[in-house]
């Protein structure tokens, strides 16, 4: 199907922010917001997040499983206040990718699988490699992969070799695409530390200072592989039109041209300039832009979904040149996704009932609106408006624990008083799946009044709620 044919179906549009940094072992800087882009209009929808070279130290990677690290907590605590939700984080040592999706779009986003792929030294340690996360967006399956590939000019084979291996044997538990080219769009993007070859650091210099980036571009090495690699052909990228990412000088805007240091001393080569950070995408099956798309633009139908397409479009592409705690500057991508949604419901409808205080024992109710893999390990979460993902609850109740519920049955559940908040404020319930790893249903806002517990323990002035005089 072309684009002119789908844009006359009815449609959806949202808007994907992607972001890949390696942040060469360094903490989150004090304001990430400017990564994010926050403010741009139309309104972002989701954020995808891929970071190389997290710190990985035993005792601080031991305690990351344990804890959130430090980056996932930056990038929470800046997009839970705008109402955005981590679904899913992957950590693979020092690859880290992160999924964020507006609290409106959470019911949608469906069989949720992570998983990752080692490719350094022997692929024991787990230094190089990629991670991923995929799932079905309103029923378009997606699939993203944050990629660090093998470092230094000479190894650009063995780079294509690792990407290769990393989209042939990575590997989920569906049947829908059990595969990670079997995805409707694949994004792979990361460190992919593909250099500039031949030219001179004199001749890069100078067409960088001079804006003349496109003289560079027949030498760069992942351009040239594509035209050489049937696989790579099949993924699309946006113009280089920023300066490349690699090699800084720490907290600067200089190139660190300085001569390289190997295991047994200094070489006596001087580091390059390189686009070592890039953003691909692959629509499945690839259809060639017509005469009146650009090489951004690309749309995709499944076999036997012809009424389902998928318009992917990139919108911005990019680096922020302002950050300087890595030799890598972060690189950003923007896509508008236009797609008939395959269904638009979400699998549970959940509401609270009546008035909610920690005076007294609260109800709510569940109705599965469709057939799906529901489990006796189902929860419902009660969480405070601007929550941070699926486990941010302030507390949850199973679902019924004998019998599975039918479809269209209506379940009501109570939430013991003790375990209200007592000082009250707007929450939504969510029904969270095991099975598919993501809410699927969430409530609208509520209010839970401040209990007259909250009054005598002297947590709020008896004054605050009328209730309470």
């Amino acid at each position: 199907m072309s684009a002119g044919r789908m844009r006359g179906l009815a449609r959806d549009r949202c808007r994907l922010h992607m972001l890949t940094w390696n942040v060469a072992t360094a903490e989150p800087p004090e304001d990430v917001s400017s990564l994010l882009q926050l403010d741009v209009q139309p309104a972002t929808d989701l954020f995808v997040i891929g970071l190389q070279e997290v710190s990985a130290t035993p005792i601080r990677f031991i305690s990351d499983l344990i804890v959130e690290d430090s980056w996932t907590h930056a990038f929470m605590d800046t997009l839970a206040p705008r109402g955005f939700v981590k679904v899913s984080s992957v950590r693979m040592q020092g690859l880290l990718l992160l999924l964020f999706a507006k609290q409106n779009h959470l019911p949608h986003i469906r069989d949720v699988q992570t998983t990752y792929t080692r490719t350094g030294v022997f692929g024991y340690w787990g230094n190089k490699g990629a991670v991923s996360v995929r799932f079905s967006f309103y029923g378009h399956m997606v699939c993203f992969l944050n990629c660090h590939l093998a470092a230094h000019l000479s190894n650009m084979l063995q780079r294509v070799d690792e990407m290769e291996y990393i989209l042939e044997t990575q590997d989920f538990e569906s049947a829908d695409a059990p595969h990670v080219l079997d995805h409707k769009v694949v994004f792979c993007f990361g460190d992919l530390n593909f250099r500039i070859a031949d030219h001179g650091l004199h001749f890069l210099r100078s067409s960088i200072n001079n804006g003349r980036l496109h003289l560079l571009w027949d030498r760069d090495q992942l351009l040239t592989m594509k035209k050489k690699e049937p696989f790579l052909q099949e993924f699309q990228e946006g113009p280089l039109n920023f300066s490349p990412t690699y090699k800084f000088a720490r907290n600067s805007q200089s190139y660190d041209t300085s001569a390289q240091r190997t295991w047994l001393g200094f070489d006596g080569k001087k580091r390059k300039p390189a686009w070592t950070d890039r953003i691909l995408w692959r629509v499945k099956p690839k259809i060639l832009p017509s005469e009146e798309e650009d090489d951004r633009t690309s749309v995709t139908t499944d076999d036997g979904q012809d009424e389902y397409p998928l318009y992917v479009h990139q919108d911005k592409y990019t680096s922020d040149m302002s950050y300087g705690i890595s030799d890598h500057k972060p690189v950003i991508a923007t896509f508008s996704l236009e797609m008939r949604k395959c269904w638009d419901t979400p699998l549970v409808q959940v509401s609270p009932e009546g008035v909610w205080s920690a005076d007294q024992d609260a109800d709510l109710h569940y109705t599965v609106l469709e057939d799906f893999m529901s489990s006796t390990w189902d929860w419902i979460g009660l969480y405070k408006v601007g929550f941070k993902s699926a486990s941010d609850y302030e507390t949850f109740v199973w679902v019924r624990a004998d019998n599975l519920p039918e479809v269209h049955e209506t379940i009501q559940v109570t939430v013991d008083k003790d375990e209200v908040p007592l000082l009250g404020g707007n929450f939504v319930l969510g029904y969270f799946s095991t099975n598919m790893q993501s809410i699927v249903g969430l409530s609208a806002s509520f209010e839970i009044l401040e209990s007259k517990r909250a009054v005598m323990e002297g947590l709020v002035p008896e004054n605050l709620n009328g209730l309470h005089k």
